[in-house]
């Protein structure tokens, strides 16, 4: 019955066949509120935040800099780039060059791991904890954690979500076979887990649930909200032309193999950079200004779900912005911390005023 589905979906255009995408309404009502934060800082290489409720820090490259007396200063260093970073019982859980997970300071300093059950890490790109245990998320078990549109074109589906505890050493698999997992989140005695290429976040534990499907971006990284909810980052909007280069497998094949990567057709963390990039006759510039509903490559959106898994409101970035590519939060004090990867910035917005704006 699965496959005369799946065939008849094919035919028809149905189910995992459809090129539909959701429109952004209701709680993911389009706003500019991103692009209005504040600016704390510009990297090189920014890739993750983490916070231990009193300072924030951030991977840059194979640096961890820590936010200071409003100034950025460096916290520690490695001898590869670093993919994720989590705060943990006094030290740094960091992923580096996605293949190994170390901690370094606090009672487990210099724990590290870099398999489980044999099977050697490839990307790991989320990391987080309940206060006994790390959660990680290992992308794609053919793809580095770079290449993660290679994934998305090749339908990977080997991602992975695996549970670290410092006290034994052990390592075990929590569920495998995602379709790219990009985050994996403790909260209800669950664990959210980002699945990227099928827009959801599901729950596992005692039986698996889903928490939200059909998402109009692709989700990644999740934090703790302070009322026990969460702060989803969706790094890229989908579009019905990438939905239909995925269903074209001669085109698609031929795309990657005779086009450069950063040419494909397939989202992207910025945008507006080169006169070869795809999808440019969709917008219509007036003024010399890209308007806001045009077909997005690149967005920035944030999403506030409360712990029944209910989303209660968004911050965008849209199309002719440039806080795009949105991969990392932290709630600190009163403030939301907000790494768009596509300028390499750090922005700051008071939680406050974002519900202020909102709620009007």
């Amino acid at each position: 019955m699965a496959l005369f589905k799946a065939l008849t979906d094919k035919l028809l255009g149905h189910g995992e066949a459809s090129i539909a995408v959701p429109i952004l309404d209701g709680s993911f009502k389009p706003n500019t509120l991103l692009d209005q934060a504040d600016v704390v800082g510009t990297f090189e290489s920014p890739s993750d935040l983490a916070t231990d409720g009193k300072e924030l820090f951030l991977a840059d490259g194979n640096a961890v800099r820590r936010l200071s007396g409003g100034a950025w200063r460096d916290f520690l260093t490695a001898e590869g780039p670093m993919t994720a970073l989590a705060c943990f019982d006094g030290g740094i859980a960091m992923a580096i060059d996605g293949k190994e997970v170390r901690i370094a300071g606090g009672r487990f300093d210099g724990k590290r791991w870099s398999a489980v059950n044999g099977v050697p890490f490839v990307s790991i790109n989320a990391i987080a904890s309940d206060g006994q245990r790390l959660y990680i998320s290992d992308g794609s078990l053919t793809n580095a954690v770079d290449n993660w549109a290679h994934d998305l074109m090749n339908h990977g589906c080997t991602g992975r979500v695996i549970v670290l505890d410092p006290n034994t050493g052990s390592a075990r698999i929590l569920t495998n076979g995602l379709r790219y997992a990009f985050g994996a989140m403790p909260i209800g005695g669950k664990v959210w887990i980002s699945e990227t290429w099928r827009h959801r976040i599901r729950s596992v534990g005692q039986g698996d649930e889903m928490v939200l499907d059909h998402l109009p971006a692709y989700p990644g990284r999740m934090a703790p909200a302070s009322d026990g909810g969460v702060w989803l980052c969706l790094f890229a909007r989908r579009t019905q032309l990438v939905e239909f280069v995925l269903r074209e497998a001669v085109f698609r094949r031929r795309m990657m193999k005779e086009i450069e990567p950063e040419h494909w057709i397939a989202p992207a963390f910025r945008s507006g950079d080169s006169g070869r990039e795809p999808v440019q006759a969709g917008g219509i510039r007036s003024m010399g200004v890209l308007k806001p509903w045009a077909p997005p490559r690149s967005y920035g959106l944030v999403v506030r779900i409360d712990a029944n898994g209910i989303p209660v409101y968004s911050i965008h970035s849209r199309v002719g912005a440039e806080n795009h590519g949105i991969v990392a939060v932290a709630e600190l004090g009163t403030d939301l911390f907000v790494l768009a990867k596509g300028p390499r910035r750090v922005l700051k917005l008071s939680i406050g005023n974002i519900e202020k704006e909102v709620a009007e």
